[in-house]
């Protein structure tokens, strides 16, 4: 493992242990070079997964890419790191599990969604508003109201 601070390839692993919902294994290395102290991640992969974005152009699914984008989806608001971690790990479980390698992007958006929707209701309007591209305000009206109204009724309905 390259040392992150001096680029030196003679690293040593002084701690590994799993993370809380058993899906990585946290390893604490330090450089032989710097004495820098950093920590990995290693997470089961069980196939190779390709993004096909609506232009259909193909890309490697990227783990970090999804976490970066649920996290600025959720800054300063109240969630855990823990509960970011936990969904964004089970939406790469389904994802592998669905036993297809081209994923397309829409299906990854609705999965973080849904899980945003049960987490933070904020979070998942800021997420949605750049996942759908909102252009209005009206469209951010619809999505409230999808959201202040219980079993998929209108507020017409009411």
């Amino acid at each position: 493992m390259r040392c992150p601070f001096c680029g030196g390839e003679d690293t040593q692993v002084k701690d590994s242990r799993p993370t809380e919902d058993n899906t990585a294994i946290r390893r604490r290395r330090v450089c032989s070079t710097c004495a820098g102290r950093f920590t990995t991640f290693e997470r089961v992969q069980l196939r190779e997964l390709m993004v096909v974005k609506r232009s259909g152009r193909r890309v490697p699914f990227d783990r970090e890419k999804l976490m970066r984008s649920v996290q600025i989806a959720v800054r300063k608001r109240p969630v855990e790191a823990e509960r970011i971690e936990r969904m964004v790990s089970g939406i790469v479980r389904q994802l592998e599990s669905s036993g297809e390698s081209d994923i397309p992007a829409e299906m990854i958006g609705n999965h973080v969604m849904e899980g945003l929707k049960g987490i933070d209701d904020v979070a998942y309007v800021r997420f949605a508003s750049v996942y759908k591209n909102f252009r209005e305000a009206k469209d951010f009206e619809a999505l409230l109201d999808e959201l202040s109204v219980p079993d998929g009724q209108s507020l017409q309905d009411n």
